[in-house]
């Protein structure tokens, strides 16, 4: 079973400035909930009970957000909104939520062994803190990840196939497929040009990994952007036991970029029963000349 799961978070969100300057980009909020919020509620309710958010300084308003706030509670009572004091009361019981602080910006491999003695010897999932996976049906990915490495015992990276001319943004994987979802990967590399990507299957900020991959970063060395990735350490481990890529139908939300911020506003505004109509109205009438 899974039962801990760690949040990389340290980030400084660069490509969401000025946004992010002061505001943590995983506290950007998607309709009505932080992005990191979803996060966490997806592990949770894929099995997860404790949680390891990495920051960095600056960033302490995430902790804030899962921590009670006794003041604004029994505001909220006095003013009778139950229903809103229910969700602020529930923040701080999806999970047990521990922080570490990433120093230095070294990359998500370094921001992974921060959480090592957190890890101690189990396998661990690892959720990207500013994505959203969006799947088309009732399981999510990464429950769908859960029970495959249930199945097999091995670490599995959830895969989406994106365009070629996206590859270049991505991690990439090479593999056998077993079946339709399911890839035995053989190796990975980041971000690598159009004409050397190995396939169209990209690494989607969703991971399950055995122990064995802390050893692997240990000897990673500093890769694209001069940072320790944990695609070359994924890659290293696939020589050495076993790795399985588990695609899934769905939409990547990627709040660190603005397109896709405003796409993933609407495509969660159209699912929520308060504001679909008047919201698909709005879309409908700015086609009109």
């Amino acid at each position: 079973m899974i039962t801990r799961a760690i949040i990389p978070a340290a980030g400084f969100g660069t490509r969401f400035l000025p946004a992010s300057k002061a505001i943590p980009k995983e506290l950007i909020p998607v309709v009505d909930k932080p992005t990191i919020q979803y996060v966490v509620e997806e592990a949770v309710e894929a099995g997860i009970r404790e949680i390891l958010i990495i920051i960095s300084k600056g960033k302490e308003a995430i902790c804030s957000h899962f921590e009670s706030n006794p003041e604004l509670e029994n505001l909220l009572l006095k003013k009778g909104k139950h229903e809103t004091l229910e969700a602020m009361k529930k923040l701080s019981h999806l999970a047990r939520i521990q922080y570490a602080y990433q120093e230095e910006m070294k990359g998500l491999g370094d921001a992974i062994l921060c959480a090592r003695t957190f890890a101690s010897s189990e396998p661990v999932a690892i959720l990207l803190g500013d994505t959203i996976l969006h799947a088309q049906g009732p399981v999510s990915p990464l429950q769908s990840m859960v029970d495959l490495h249930n199945q097999t015992n091995g670490s599995v990276i959830a895969l989406r196939k994106v365009p070629l001319h996206m590859v270049s943004q991505y991690g990439v994987v090479s593999g056998k497929p077993i079946s339709k979802r399911i890839t035995r990967i053989e190796g990975l590399i980041e971000k690598p040009p159009r004409e050397q990507a190995p396939s169209q299957l990209a690494v989607s900020a969703r991971y399950i990994v055995t122990p064995g991959l802390f050893e692997k970063l240990d000897t990673t060395p500093p890769g694209v952007g001069g940072e320790i990735q944990i695609t070359d350490a994924l890659h290293a481990l696939a020589q050495s036991e076993p790795v399985f890529g588990l695609a899934f139908e769905g939409a990547r939300l990627d709040i660190g970029n603005q397109l896709e911020f405003i796409k993933s506003n609407l495509l969660m505004g159209l699912e929520d029963p308060r504001m679909k109509e008047p919201l698909w109205d709005f879309i409908q009438s700015l086609k009109q000349p």
